[in-house]
């Protein structure tokens, strides 16, 4: 993907900010327990930061592990999204490469399915710098487990992020530090409807020409009708969400 790619998809949610936080995975509730655990002595509420936190998915989820969270996200629709859903979230505008945060103010930095979208040279150094004392980064990701063959040739026809292909690349490992890699199992409920409209949330849908977009929505669709597994009703779609534990170096 080249750098003027890079950049439309990043910035191509906030026009389907609505449906994003409709139809996008939440994470697991025994994940954030795992990423929280080392913290859990602290002596005080738990105060955490979701960088590039979207419509709140990851926000919300902390906020059931009982913390504070204080969430930065660049796009304005996104955050509106974030605000009207968790009110109770500290959000502001802001980047991974320019927090908004005083030094030393939060125990955990937290990036869900946004890593990968940061200036990992300039977002690094910002982060240490809002981390307290024993703090760490976690970042995770939720993809399609294609081990299940059925998800395996969805992935195909929609061009989704299958587990096989959520290596975590060395250019990401590489300038965190040390660093623990875990993944869990997860799984959304959906209808052929609702799963066409979480592929619509992807970014290169977003980005696409109409024709491209309904054209691969149309190949989504077909397949999943004509698959028994998908074709009447409500359907598990086996996920897998992987996970980053960090302490920036």
């Amino acid at each position: 993907m080249d750098q003027d790619e890079h950049a439309r998809r990043a910035s191509s949610f906030g026009s389907q900010a609505a449906a994003y936080a409709e139809y996008r995975p939440d994470y697991p509730a025994e994940l954030l327990a795992w990423a929280l655990a080392p913290l859990r002595g602290c002596r005080t509420k738990l105060r955490v930061l979701d960088i590039g936190a979207g419509t709140g998915k990851l926000s919300a989820g902390l906020l059931a592990q009982d913390v504070d969270v204080v969430a930065v996200e660049p796009d304005p629709a996104m955050r509106a999204e974030l605000t009207s859903r968790f009110p109770e979230v500290d959000a502001m505008p802001g980047s991974a490469e320019e927090l908004p945060l005083p030094d030393s103010s939060v125990h955990a930095a937290f990036a869900g399915q946004a890593l990968h979208w940061f200036d990992l040279d300039r977002a690094l150094p910002e982060i240490r710098r809002v981390l307290r004392p024993g703090g760490f980064l976690v970042a995770m990701w939720n993809a399609y487990d294609d081990k299940v063959p059925w998800v395996a040739e969805f992935c195909a026809a929609s061009g989704s992020v299958a587990r096989s292909d959520q290596d975590i690349e060395s250019d990401i490992l590489d300038p965190l530090g040390r660093t623990e890699v875990i993944e869990f199992p997860n799984r959304i409920r959906r209808t052929v409807d609702s799963l066409v409209a979480t592929v619509a949330t992807q970014s290169d849908m977003l980005i696409s020409t109409p024709e491209e977009r309904d054209r691969t929505l149309a190949a989504v669709r077909e397949y999943l009708l004509a698959n028994p597994m998908t074709a009447r009703g409500e359907f598990d779609v086996p996920i897998q969400t992987f996970a980053i534990r960090a302490t920036p170096s």
